[in-house]
C-alpha cells in the first residue's frame, strides 16, 4: 500500500520540483537583467544616476529575493555568522595593507598608485570613507555575495556560485574600465594611450575584477557573512585610494 501511494505521489513531487527550480531559474534572470540594468543606467545616464542607483538596486535587489523566500543567512546578512565575518575581515584588511604599503613605497611599483581621481588628501579621505563605502562597496556586496550569491546557490551550488558570480562580477566593471589606462599614470606607461590602451584596460579589469569577486565570494562562504568580503572590497578600493593620495604627495 506504500509503495502504490509513493509511486502515485512520485509525478507530483517531480512537477513540484521542476516549479521549484524554474522559479529559481527565473530569479537568476531577474537578478542578472536588474544588475545590467542598473549598471547601464549608472554609467550611461545622467551623474546623479551614478550617485543613487547601485544602492537603490541593491536594496530592491535584496527586497525581492527576500520575497521570494532568501533567507538571511543565504544573503550572508545572518548574525550568527558576525564573529567569523569580523574575524576574516581583520585578516582580510592586514593583508592588503601589508601588500599596498610595500607597493606604494617599492620606486617600480609606485607608478600603478598614481590614479589622477585620488590625487589629493582631501579627496582621497571623501572618497574611502564615504563615497566608496556608500556608493560602490556596501551595495555591490549585497548585489553579488548578498543576493546573486543566495539565488545561484541554491540553483547550482558553490560550484555555480564562484564560476557565475565571479564572471558577471567582473563584466560588472567594463563600464568603469573605459578610462583606466588614461586616469593612471602606470597603467598609461605600460599599455599606452588610445583605443589599444582602453581594450587592455579593459581586459585587465575585468580579469582582476573576476579574480577579486572569486575571492569575496570564497570568503562569503567560509565566514558565511556579508563583512568579510565588505571589508576586503573596501581595504582594495578605499587603501587603494589612500595610497593614491600618499604617493601623489610623495611626487611633488
Amino acid at each position: 500500500m506504500s509503495d502504490h501511494a509513493a509511486s502515485a505521489q512520485h509525478p507530483l513531487v517531480e512537477q513540484l520540483s521542476a516549479l521549484h527550480h524554474f522559479r529559481t531559474y527565473v530569479d537568476i534572470a531577474v537578478v542578472v537583467v536588474v544588475l545590467a540594468l542598473t549598471n547601464l543606467i549608472a554609467h550611461f545616464t545622467t551623474p546623479w544616476a551614478s550617485v543613487a542607483t547601485v544602492p537603490a538596486a541593491a536594496v530592491l535587489l535584496v527586497a525581492l529575493v527576500r520575497s521570494r523566500g532568501l533567507g538571511w543567512a543565504e544573503l550572508g546578512l545572518s548574525r550568527e555568522h558576525w564573529r567569523a565575518g569580523a574575524g576574516y575581515a581583520l585578516a582580510a584588511v592586514g593583508v592588503v595593507l601589508t601588500v599596498i604599503a610595500v607597493g606604494a613605497l617599492l620606486p617600480w611599483t609606485r607608478p600603478m598608485f598614481m590614479n589622477n581621481n585620488y590625487a589629493t588628501i582631501s579627496g582621497a579621505l571623501i572618497a574611502s570613507m564615504i563615497i566608496i563605502p556608500l556608493q560602490t562597496v556596501i551595495p555591490e556586496e549585497l548585489a553579488f555575495r548578498g543576493v546573486l550569491h543566495g539565488a545561484l546557490n541554491r540553483a547550482w551550488g558553490w560550484r555555480g556560485v564562484a564560476a557565475g558570480g565571479s564572471l558577471l562580477f567582473g563584466l560588472w566593471h567594463i563600464a568603469t574600465s573605459f578610462g583606466l589606462t588614461s586616469s593612471n599614470v602606470g597603467f598609461t606607461r605600460l599599455f599606452g594611450g588610445g583605443i589599444l590602451g582602453t581594450v587592455a584596460g579593459v581586459v585587465l579589469a575585468v580579469a582582476a575584477t573576476a579574480v577579486a569577486g572569486f575571492v569575496f565570494t570564497w570568503l562569503r562562504r567560509r565566514s558565511g557573512s556579508l563583512i568579510a568580503p565588505i571589508a576586503l572590497h573596501w581595504s582594495l578600493n578605499g587603501l587603494g585610494a589612500l595610497a593614491a593620495a600618499f604617493v601623489w604627495h610623495l611626487s611633488t
